[in-house]
């Protein structure tokens, strides 16, 4: 049996596009088994693509869940000049190959044609752009053009709504996204060690607001882009806010946790 994954982009504004839905399987979502998701700090290359999808794959296969969150522009780097990465580039290969291995579906950072900031869904299949951050920091807006549409992407009955970085701070982003009805607020971020805190703030917050799970894959040691600490510490929330799980502060730990 082929693993659901269903994407679905619900529009925000009323001059937004159709809302496109495209069902891998056409199974049903009538009952659903608990959703096994893991947040990772891959170890990162700055601008090696290769290198970083390599890394990734690696990580794939030893969490060996459904669902595996990486950080903002995990493939790239925190670098605001790396050239865009195509859902076709043969460098996703090696993570394509894990998740078709695992069953895993993969929500890989990394910038996009349109210069966004995005999150790729990548599966056996190949990979996708699933989303495209709506909220930029100001370097970050002297190349990158906001994305305009909340994401909710359906795995297995389970709705997992989409963020990165500072989305996680909006509270309009998590209302929007949480409007479409999420069980899973999953967010890439990138946060200097001295604002560990602002992570375990903002995913409080949105957790105890909308009674979600929350997932956060935060990058570690250096990221490119002036990160040379990152504060890593990803980690999964409960819908009433506690930490259910958490890594420390090192390149290549994650975490996992079952859902439901």
């Amino acid at each position: 049996m082929r693993p659901r994954y269903e994407v679905i982009l619900r529009a925000d504004h009323e001059d937004d596009r159709p809302t496109p839905r495209v069902d891998h399987t056409g199974e049903g979502a009538e009952s659903r088994t608990p959703l096994r998701l893991a947040v990772v700090q891959p170890p990162c290359v700055p601008l090696d693509v290769a290198a970083n999808a390599r890394a990734h794959a690696v990580a794939v296969r030893a969490a060996r869940t459904r669902l595996v969150v990486f950080p903002e522009l995990s493939l790239t780097g925190y670098e605001l000049e790396a050239p865009v990465v195509s859902v076709d580039d043969a460098r996703l290969a090696p993570l394509v190959e894990a998740c078709a291995e695992t069953g895993a579906l993969a929500l890989a950072g990394a910038p996009v044609a349109g210069d966004h900031i995005a999150m790729l869904a990548v599966t056996g299949g190949g990979a996708t752009v699933a989303y495209r951050k709506m909220w930029l920091g100001d370097a970050e807006a002297r190349r990158f053009r906001p994305g305009g549409t909340a994401v909710v992407l359906e795995v297995d009955g389970w709705r997992v709504g989409l963020a990165i970085c500072k989305d996680t701070g909006v509270a309009a982003h998590a209302d929007r996204t949480a409007a479409l009805g999420i069980d899973v607020y999953a967010a890439g971020v990138l946060e200097s060690a001295r604002d560990a805190a602002v992570v375990d703030q903002r995913a409080h917050r949105v957790a105890t607001t909308h009674r979600v799970w929350v997932a956060v894959a935060s990058f570690a040691g250096s990221t490119g882009g002036g990160y040379t600490e990152a504060a890593g510490r990803s980690g999964i929330w409960t819908p009433e806010g506690e930490v259910y799980a958490r890594a420390g502060t090192e390149p290549g730990e994650s975490i996992s946790a079952s859902v439901g």
